[in-house]
């Protein structure tokens, strides 16, 4: 029986500060590699949630994201079987940071790159999302958060599935 495609949603932030952008390097089954502050949106969470989850597992920071930069597919491969991916990338601000919190596992340090900094590590990066989200950010690509919706599953007898709170 042949799978069944469905590309697996992430959510990535953009974080810029005096032309610096916030990034992660981390361990990966490819070695070492550069991202944005990124992840998995995980059952139950509204993509804004998964954002700020992400940036705070991987960073140790607080993030509010303040506009929506746009939605990106990359596939893996050419078949069903392969990954695709849809990040969904947001534009925001870097809040405080908890300095007891220990960064998730996989991720090395934090660091800040200028987009010519960025471009020269290319062969480092996780995957040419990375450099075509900075690239996007400072073409000034925004979007609102507005178009953004969680839609709530109606309640049945057999479960009940609510929306869980929106970040402050």
């Amino acid at each position: 029986m042949p799978r069944v495609w469905r590309p697996s949603v992430t959510v990535a932030a953009i974080i810029e500060q005096d032309r610096r952008f916030l990034l992660v390097e981390e361990n990966t089954p490819q070695g070492l590699r550069i991202n944005q502050p990124a992840g998995h949106l995980e059952f139950g969470e509204t993509l804004l949630q998964a954002v700020v989850r992400e940036t705070l597992e991987e960073t140790a920071h607080d993030f509010r994201p303040t506009a929506l930069l746009g939605l990106y597919l990359l596939p893996t491969g050419a078949t069903p079987a392969d990954t695709t991916y849809l990040r969904v990338a947001f534009i925001g601000e870097l809040g405080a940071e908890d300095p007891r919190r220990v960064l998730d596992v996989g991720i090395i340090r934090t660091l800040w790159l200028t987009r010519a900094q960025i471009a020269e590590r290319a062969d480092a990066l996780r995957s040419p999302l990375v450099l075509h989200c900075v690239d996007d950010y400072l073409a000034g690509q925004r979007a609102s958060l507005d178009l953004l919706h969680w839609h709530q599953v109606q309640a049945t007898r057999a479960s009940a599935v609510t929306a869980p709170p929106q970040p402050q």
